[in-house]
């Protein structure tokens, strides 16, 4: 994915004064639900307390997480500036309220109410490390698109042929039919010079996949990240146009990435969703999706996975 925004995660969010109150109810992690007249899509919320200062950050529908533009208390409400206003476009603000594990509120787009917001605590997903997995089954089977289907049909440029599931150009995105919970997947990938998309996890976490000219992504969006939020921890040699592969474990949020037999990320904890997510209910299990609507010539093979028994 392209971020849309500088700023990384790992630099340090917004610093506002903190709540009078002791424990702000907007404490925590937040999985957000936005309903506008035309669409519902999900988004992420953060807020910590540290030394007396409240640190924020969203993620948005797309794009990259990033500290809020602005806060503001007013009573009980926590107003959320996304984005300030720029070039005649208002500002777009999150109005809430909370109320134990929920929050409600609206979608302002400058004084004018565009939508609806809502968000639930995020789960911890402390899920027990598996003792066994299943053996190994294929989620491509090289001749056809069959447990796979393209996000927007009338855009898809995906084929399958020879063994290899390929994204001729740029269009649709390619969501997996079926949903998982905890995993391991193998994935062999061919990412061309210039290419860029990326494997999501349960539909909610991207795996960066990359070669922008001149390896211009910094760690937080390089090949393998967890999209602005987890940098691989080991650099690993640029190979644009060749075969390459992902093992990768997911055990409710912890994380381990082993890259061409090199360990990039080794039991990180994925804090939220990413941009360009399906949806925000991470307690839930979800599909694998890959982008196709960013560059064309994406080549995938060998996708097989082992769920605990």
């Amino acid at each position: 994915m392209k971020h849309w925004f500088t700023l990384i995660a790992g630099a340090s969010a917004l610093l506002v004064p903190a709540l009078a109150l002791a424990a702000s109810p907007f404490e925590g992690r937040w999985d957000m639900t936005i309903t506008t007249q035309r669409d519902t899509y999900p988004g992420w919320l953060e807020v910590k307390t540290e030394n007396g200062q409240m640190h924020v950050r969203v993620q948005p529908r797309a794009g990259s997480v990033h500290p809020a533009a602005a806060v503001a208390t007013e009573g009980s409400h926590l107003l959320v500036t996304l984005n300030k206003a720029d070039n005649g476009r208002p500002a777009m603000i999150w109005d809430l309220t909370a109320d134990g594990d929920h929050l409600n509120g609206s979608l302002k787009r400058g004084d004018t109410d565009a939508g609806k917001v809502e968000g639930a605590r995020a789960p911890a997903l402390n899920h027990k490390p598996p003792k066994h997995w299943t053996t190994p089954e294929a989620l491509f089977n090289g001749k056809d698109l069959d447990g796979w289907k393209p996000e927007r049909p009338d855009l898809s440029h995906w084929v399958a042929k020879d063994g290899v599931l390929l994204n001729e150009t740029k269009g649709s995105n390619l969501i997996g039919t079926r949903k998982f919970e905890d995993f391991k997947i193998h994935l062999e990938y061919n990412c061309p010079a210039g290419g860029n998309s990326g494997f999501y996890l349960r539909g909610r976490y991207e795996v960066q996949i990359e070669y922008e000219p001149g390896d211009t992504e910094d760690p937080y969006h390089r090949m393998g990240a967890i999209y602005g939020f987890i940098p691989p921890a080991k650099d690993v040699p640029r190979k644009a146009g060749e075969w390459e592969s992902f093992d990768i474990t997911l055990v409710g949020r912890d994380l381990t990435i082993v890259r061409d037999g090199i360990m990039i990320i080794d039991h990180q904890q994925i804090p939220g969703i990413t941009g360009g997510a399906l949806d925000s209910h991470e307690g839930e299990p979800g599909p694998f999706y890959i982008q196709g609507d960013h560059t064309g010539g994406m080549k995938f093979r060998n996708i097989t996975i082992s769920v605990p028994k």
